[in-house]
């Protein structure tokens, strides 16, 4: 195969572009994009995608409104797609078809493979928050368990893994969760002989971050997400887990003609570790850290009590009192380890108990993280969100993924796929 073709979906300041770029650029051809932000009148994130790699096939349109017809025949879609909730109910006519809660972006990903038929992509691959496995609250696993019905309807086996890059060397500590899916009768789906040896050995996911495997079967063998009455989404939505409300899938998990296995993976990895002290800024570099990210002496002690351990009384809106407690976190930032996960409000110059904080080891001052070490710790290339507010960019790669991720995968399918 000389080139395999990629659509981009939800696809932010391009994450998965970057990382299957520097898998192999001339085999993995990202030939259309689509990133849409419904909540701001300038699309920022559409703006850095476009100024990076180029407005040709890109769509800056509300998916919902874009026509499968307009999207090319392609072998892979990949994107990280939100946390919602995928409830479904049956149409009023109890047809076959699905009501999927409008705006969910789920089924708008559903709907380009069901209408691209003999067409569909060869594979999936998306990434999402891991609390996908557990919700909603009420029923644990019911939205994953409508997500893989969905992949077993439409004619796929899937696998996922939840991957913390700091536990494979990265340099941050980012858990999400990654979802490959492979079209039956594909040459990666006549690959899967066995879950277990898949799931363990033998996968993509297997080869590009190994796991230490067990002495035993993996539990929860034959459970079925569409169970003893074949269940469809609509059933599943309202019935499924409602009881008991178990944990019924785990971090990592290979699905099989609606059957399911699944394991809690242990990473297997000893290799070099990448902390935050190797990411910031040396030498001519420092030309980017300016005064407004170094930490004031007045505000200094506001740091310190949200950064700190508390134990208060309060009153919630209903006049009720409570105790509200929360634990101390490191201040400043250890640079010897990997940093925490970044989250959307990063980039705020006031004291905040998320903000990265780290103490300069050239002036000895404490400072806030640049824009330039936030792309770092998410594997962008330096300076690929420049032209946006510092705060913006910070919301960027709170949003985004850690590019080394599908970097390792995409090494993975390319193996894979090379000789075709």
């Amino acid at each position: 195969m000389k080139e395999f073709r990629v659509i981009e979906l939800f696809a932010g300041v391009g994450g998965f572009r970057i990382g299957l770029n520097r898998a192999n650029a001339d085999f993995f051809k990202i030939i259309w994009s689509n990133q849409w932000e419904p909540a701001t009148k300038i699309q920022h994130a559409s703006r850095i995608y476009v100024k990076r790699f180029g407005d040709d096939n890109h769509s800056n349109d509300d998916i919902s409104n874009v026509s499968s017809t307009s999207i090319p025949v392609h072998d892979m879609l990949c994107g990280g797609f939100p946390c919602q909730d995928y409830s479904v109910a049956r149409t009023l006519s109890q047809s076959k078809g699905i009501d999927g809660k409008k705006g969910v972006l789920w089924w708008q990903i559903y709907r380009i493979i069901e209408e691209k038929g003999a067409d569909k992509p060869s594979v999936l691959f998306l990434e999402n928050v891991d609390r996908l496995l557990l919700s909603p609250a009420s029923q644990r696993g019911r939205d994953f368990s409508i997500i893989l019905q969905c992949l077993s309807d439409l004619g796929y086996y899937a696998e996922w893994r939840v991957i913390n890059a700091a536990e494979y060397g990265m340099p941050q500590k980012r858990r999400r969760i990654y979802i490959l899916a492979y079209k039956i009768g594909s040459k990666i789906a006549s690959e899967i002989s066995s879950a277990s040896n898949w799931l363990f050995y033998d996968g993509i996911f297997a080869k590009a971050f190994p796991i230490k495997a067990p002495g035993f079967l993996i539990p929860y063998e034959g459970f079925s997400i569409k169970g003893a009455e074949d269940r469809d989404l609509a059933d599943i939505t309202v019935n499924f887990n409602k009881k008991n409300n178990i944990r019924p899938y785990s971090t990592g998990g290979v699905m099989m003609n609606g059957t399911v296995f699944t394991y809690p993976v242990i990473p297997d990895y000893e290799g070099p570790i990448t902390t935050i002290g190797d990411i910031i800024v040396k030498g001519e570099d420092r030309k980017y850290l300016t005064e407004d990210f170094f930490i004031l002496d007045d505000v200094l002690p506001r740091w310190e009590y949200l950064k700190g351990s508390k134990r208060e009384t309060k009153i919630n809106k209903d006049g009720h009192e409570f105790v509200y407690s929360e634990g101390a976190m490191i201040f400043p930032d250890r640079l010897d380890k990997p940093s925490r996960t970044i989250i959307t409000s990063e980039g705020g110059k006031g004291p905040s108990r998320f903000t990265h904080v780290i103490r300069d080891p050239e002036t000895g001052r404490l400072r806030r993280l640049l824009p330039i070490e936030l792309e770092r710790l998410d594997m962008f290339p330096d300076n690929h969100t420049e032209g946006e507010s510092d705060k913006k960019r910070a919301f960027f790669m709170g949003n985004a993924l850690v590019c080394g991720i599908i970097t390792s995968v995409g090494n993975e399918i390319y193996e894979r796929l090379k000789g075709e």
